[in-house]
This record gives structure tokens, C-alpha cells and sequence, in this order.
């Protein structure tokens, strides 16, 4: 019954007070760099890509409907992974699940400590750090454990360079170790670090609460430069070409040109502002990020002016994915938005259990996405 009855609210789509400037957005595919033809099937990092970028190829369905849920003891702080028609979703009930993709059962569960970072695949294993400070590695077939490290304090989410793994910790480090879990080098900054690192042409790109974006070469673990962001970010840095995007507590994003070390432009929202503690998405032609102001914001990349912005019931800390000329995102309103990217413009509301601060993540026409409640919910088209 409650599955029914939550497939009956997405129906409700009710307007938002929205708020646009200029003329429109040219998202077609040519434009967007969107390949609507393509399925993507796996997802398996915290922003889909190395870059973090948030944006996903493929199509959506005009209108989405609950396909299943999956009830945890509690919440789904971040996002999901999917690899080989399986989810693994981390939750603070202490446990590490993998779901079957197309019906939502378990096929095994790993118990660990509360989780709130993203799970990461590469290959045949699953990584993911607990608030405890251990990082662990387990088997994508059975959940059995491979290998453990311990990073001192609660870790952030795992990216990928060759055969390293990268995360972040509150120990204020940095780590690189190699596939089997051996310590290659760990660079020290003056805060903790929330996000997970943007990984490009073997560079990673590493902010947080010491109000710098270190640029630092993979394989070596030297910092090569740094830019003073004049404000701490609870957030994950967004890679695309030569720009790197990132919101801050300073209520502010910052467009940095990483190879010459420089702010590109600065977008502050007005009056109003609030910190950013969602991570962006980023397409050719605008970045789009959550703000505690309760509005989603979507920029120009190019020139740093505001094309559009939405305006939820609660503050927007879950990280938007572009997809198919839309935007998804989360709200602490308890509801997951489809946005229209050219305009802003509400296409569907989907009413849930609880408030969202964690992100959605697409994969073959599918959304999952969980919430404050521990219900993860996977959203398509009914056959």
C-alpha cells in the first residue's frame, strides 16, 4: 500500500515560485553535449565520473514512478553505486547493501559502522570509508571483506587513478593507497575534508575546510599549486577542462582556471545567500548547484551570471545530476525535483518519506536515490 500511494503523488506536480533571468539555456544534444541514445548502466562514483561532474548520458521517462523501495534502519546520507545490474548503498544503520537493480532485494549486506560516505567500484571490489575512520574494501559478489585501512576519522568518498584509490578524511589527509591497500602517500592540509577529490589528467583536485583548492599531481602526491577560495567547502570540486567549480561556506561558487591558478568568476546569489553545501553539476554550457537558501541555482560556465533559479521548501544540500535536458535534485523538503535545464521550470515533483540531503544518481532510465528516513527509492517508467 504505501508503494501505491507514493506512486500516486508523483502525479502531483504543483508549481514552485520560480525565478529566471535571461533567455533560455540551448540544451539540445549538439549543444548540451548530451548523447540521449546512450544508456549508461553503471554509476560508480559518488558523481558518476572522475571529474565529478554529475552528468549522465541517456534518456528519462516523461514521467517517473516508484518501481520499489528499500526500507533501511537509517538514513542514506550520500549517494549510491551501480556495477553489473547491482546498487550498493551505504547507510548510517551501520551496514553496506547491495540491491538487485531491477526488484530492490538484497543480495548481501556488509556490516561495518554508520556510513555517510558513497560506496566506489573499480573492478571486482567495493570501497567505502565509515565515520569511524576505517576504509574498507570488500568483495562486489559476496560483501566479503578483502582489506582494511584505518584513516583516523570519518572518511569521505573513494576516486580512482590506474590501480590507486584516493580519499578524503577528517584527519585532515589526503590518501592514496594502492588496490590491495598499501599506503602510497597522504598529503596533509590544515581542516577537515568533507568531499570526495575530482580526479583529470592525472591531477587531483582536493577543498575543504582550509579554505584552499589544492591542485596535486596522482602519482606523485605533490602539490603542484593552490588557490585561496576565501571560504571553507563542505562540498566536492567539479572538474571540466581547465575550469574547476566549487560552492563555498562563504556563500559563494568559485570558476578556477586550475593550470594557471586563478578565479575565473565568482557567482553570489544577493541578499538572500546561504552556504553551498551541494556538489555542482556540469554540462558544456551552465553548472548547476543546491544552495541552503532553499534554491537551486544554475549558472552561466562561461561568464559566471545566473540563468535561472528554483526555489524548494528546504535547504538543497544533495548534489544535482544533469540528464536528457533535465536536472534532478533533492530537497530537505522531503521531496526529488525535475527540473527543465533550459528554464528552471518544474516538469514533476516526487513527494517522499523524508528529507534528502543525499544525491540521486541515473542509470538505465532509473533513479535511485534514499533519504533521512533510510527508504532508498528507485524511480522509472513501468513496464
Amino acid at each position: 500500500m504505501r508503494v501505491l500511494f507514493l506512486a500516486l503523488l508523483i502525479g502531483l506536480s504543483l508549481p514552485l515560485v520560480l525565478s529566471a533571468r535571461g533567455k533560455g539555456i540551448d540544451t539540445s544534444p549538439a549543444s548540451s553535449g548530451s548523447d540521449r541514445s546512450a544508456v549508461q548502466n553503471d554509476w560508480l562514483l559518488f558523481r558518476g565520473t572522475p571529474e565529478q561532474t554529475g552528468f549522465a548520458q541517456g534518456r528519462l521517462p516523461a514521467r517517473l514512478e516508484v518501481l520499489w523501495t528499500f526500507q533501511a534502519e537509517d538514513a542514506f546520507e550520500n549517494a549510491v553505486a551501480v556495477s553489473r545490474g547491482l546498487v550498493f548503498a551505504a547507510s548510517m544503520d551501520e551496514f553496506l547493501y547491495a540491491l538487485d537493480l531491477n526488484s530492490g532485494k538484497v543480495k548481501w549486506k556488509y556490516k561495518a559502522a554508520p556510513f555517510k560516505a558513497s560506496p566506489a567500484v573499480k573492478g571486482d571490489a567495493v570501497y567505502v570509508g565509515d565515520v569511524d575512520g576505517k576504509f574498507h574494501c570488500v568483495s562486489v559478489e559476496d560483501g566479503k571483506p578483502k582489506w582494511l585501512f584505518d584513516g583516523n576519522a570519518e572518511i569521505g568518498g573513494a576516486n580512482f587513478f590506474g590501480d590507486s584509490v584516493l580519499f578524503t578524511s577528517h584527519d585532515e589527509h589526503l590518501y592514496c593507497l594502492d588496490t590491495s591497500g598499501k599506503l602510497r602517500w597522504k598529503f596533509k592540509t590544515d581542516g577537515p575534508i568533507y568531499g570526495s577529490v575530482a580526479i583529470a589528467e592525472g591531477k587531483t583536485f582536493l577543498v575543504g575546510c582550509d579554505s584552499q583548492m589544492h591542485v596535486l599531481d596522482v602519482q606523485a602526491g605533490k602539490e603542484l599549486r593552490s588557490v585561496d577560495l576565501d571560504g571553507q567547502t563542505g562540498a566536492t570540486a567539479a572538474v571540466r577542462g581547465d575550469r574547476l567549480y566549487v560552492g563555498t561556506m562563504k556563500n559563494e561558487v568559485r570558476c578556477i582556471d586550475w593550470k594557471k591558478g586563478e578565479t575565473v568568476w565568482t557567482y553570489k546569489p544577493g541578499r538572500m545567500a546561504q552556504a553551498f553545501y551541494s556538489s555542482p553539476a556540469v554540462s558544456d554550457k551552465v553548472v548547476v548547484i543546491g544552495g541552503r537558501d532553499n534554491r537551486v541555482h544554475c549558472i552561466d560556465r562561461v561568464t559566471g551570471k545566473s540563468l535561472w533559479q528554483m526555489a524548494t521548501e528546504g535547504r538543497v544540500d544533495s548534489s544535482p545530476v544533469i540528464v536528457d535536458n533535465r536536472v534532478i535534485v533533492g530537497s530537505q523538503d522531503s521531496r526529488l525535483y525535475v527540473l527543465d535545464l533550459a528554464t528552471g521550470q518544474q516538469v514533476q515533483r516526487v513527494e517522499l518519506d523524508g528529507p534528502v540531503t543525499g544525491s540521486p544518481v541515473v542509470v538505465a532510465e532509473k533513479i535511485l536515490l534514499g533519504t533521512q528516513k533510510g527508504t532508498l527509492y528507485c524511480l522509472g517508467a513501468k513496464k
